[in-house]
């Protein structure tokens, strides 16, 4: 910063020192922070209701309201005023006077945009015919200590939009729309689903076995217990209990936390909307995917075709459907189909392609390892990816047909992962074994590999219906539908590094 221009930093400790003398006389004057004002009406509504009545409608039927809100906005012209005041539903102008407020309206002149007052007086239209309130009471009802950012600007930094939400809510209109966006989003699901008979549950978030994903979980502590805790990494086998239960149809859409790395597209607290139907398959879930895309395009938009960071995302059309060894023959034509269960084979090709191999990776694994690095971010438009090898899928029930193979599927857009869903593992036998096997990956140093859950063996001894499970990241399926670019950009609080 060049020597002739101010530091803003020292400039906004001036303004904080000057609205902290503010306070300090007034709560010599009067209780500091009153909690006695109630409001009776909404800039928005307001507007709604009396459009269509003129300035002269408002003179002959006095329409008196309480209202209250930060104030965005001032102009002080001598004996009469203007102001902004802004609620959650929109702004309302006010209109104050010295002949009318007396004391009060020499009080105003000394508050600063931010502060939160409470207003009393009738409706009525100024000149230019808008709608606005003709203060008689005037109350401060909360000091704004800090100055907010320049209005014209916001808050330009991002980190600081997302260090600071509440600032960011308050200057930007977008970021609001945003959130109640994914607050509709969520609603919708909940709604779609409610309607096909599904029973939403809570299951524990704290579990003393982590299962239900491949991910490093977050390791606590139970003091009455003397036990270790786990924060869940997904809900899944605790709703697959409810459907051997006898619940059949449920879901949950709340949080699961994940020890790992930040990054645009990874929180490690997330939402997720995870369901289990049982006497249903794979395909049904795909189906039932397809449907609730096009009913959140057309609820949210009314059109099918949605654009995302520039490009166009047709939802109407036909998902795509497509194995994953097609994938990966499709974006490395140069390896032989043939040989896509030769460890040996698939180990020279993750070599080639500078991808790192653990000693105990099978075929199924180093098949992942090419379609995640060659393919995965290559699938722009709507896609299904399914046939996943039963080495890395192991709660998924495997294919009839070709037992190497499981019947689950990834849905894809824009490059990213935004649902996972399977015909569900239901023999206690075979799910033992490759709990086994998962406990043998992990002491061999995996630490994203599953634990023994032998509670949830015992569940399914008492058997359950043939079932599908499905899993939708909530926070991502926000960020194709609102045109975000980061995670987050729709978490109200993201998880960021410390400040410096």
């Amino acid at each position: 910063m060049s020597n002739d221009q101010p530091d803003p930093g020292v400039e906004e400790n001036h303004l904080i020192a000057e609205r902290r003398a503010k306070l300090a006389q007034w709560r010599a004057a009067m209780p500091a922070y009153p909690n006695g004002f109630r409001r009776d009406a909404l800039a928005a509504d307001l507007a709604a209701t009396y459009a269509e009545r003129d300035g002269a409608w408002l003179e002959a039927n006095p329409v008196r309201v309480h209202v209250g809100g930060r104030m965005m906005f001032k102009r002080v012209m001598g004996k009469a005023s203007f102001a902004k005041l802004v609620d959650r539903s929109g702004a309302l102008q006010l209109f104050l006077q010295t002949g009318t407020l007396g004391a009060a309206y020499e009080a105003f002149k000394g508050y600063d945009v931010g502060d939160i007052l409470g207003a009393e007086g009738p409706l009525f239209r100024t000149r230019t015919g808008e709608l606005s309130v003709r203060v008689e009471r005037l109350q401060l009802l909360a000091k704004a200590l800090r100055p907010l950012p320049d209005k014209w600007h916001g808050l330009a930094d991002t980190e600081t939009r997302y260090r600071q939400r509440y600032v960011d809510l308050l200057m930007s209109e977008q970021s609001r729309e945003l959130f109640r966006t994914r607050t509709r989003i969520v609603r919708y699901l909940r709604d779609a689903l409610d309607a096909l008979d599904f029973l939403e549950v809570e299951t524990p978030m704290m579990q003393p076995i982590p299962g239900g994903a491949a991910a490093r979980p977050f390791i606590t502590h139970h003091n009455a217990l003397d036990q270790k805790m786990y924060l869940r990494i997904a809900p899944e086998l605790y709703l697959k209990r409810l459907i051997v239960g006898g619940l059949e149809r449920v879901y949950e859409i709340n949080r699961n936390f994940r020890n790992e790395g930040l990054s645009t597209r990874h929180n490690p607290e997330f939402t997720m909307l995870e369901l289990y139907w049982a006497y249903s398959d794979f395909r049904e879930l795909m189906e039932l995917i397809e449907r609730l895309m096009r009913g959140l395009c057309d609820g949210l938009y009314g059109q099918r075709v949605l654009k995302y960071q520039g490009r166009d995302y047709d939802f109407g059309q036909p998902f795509r459907r497509v194995t994953v060894a097609d994938l990966v023959c499709e974006h490395n034509p140069g390896i032989d189909r043939a040989r896509l269960r030769d460890v040996a084979y698939l180990r020279e090709q993750c070599a080639a392609l500078g991808i790192a191999c653990q000693g105990g990776d099978g075929a199924g694994k180093l098949q992942m390892e090419i379609f995640e690095k060659t393919a995965e971010h290559l699938l722009l438009d709507p896609t299904f990816v399914y046939a996943y090898p039963a080495e890395v899928s192991p709660l998924s029930r495997a294919n009839d047909a070709d037992p190497f193979l499981t019947d689950r599927f990834e849905f894809f857009v824009a490059g990213r992962e935004l649902a996972n869903g399977f015909s569900e593992l239901n023999d206690p036998e075979d799910q033992a074994a490759r709990f086994r096997a998962q406990v043998a990956r992990h002491e061999a140093g995996d630490q994203e590999a599953m634990h023994y859950d032998g509670d949830y063996i015992r569940a399914l001894e008492y058997g359950m219906p043939p079932t599908a499970g499905l899993g939708i990241g909530i926070d991502r399926l926000v960020m194709l539908l609102t045109d975000a670019a980061s995670i987050r950009d729709v978490l109200l609080f993201p998880h960021l590094r410390p400040e410096t």
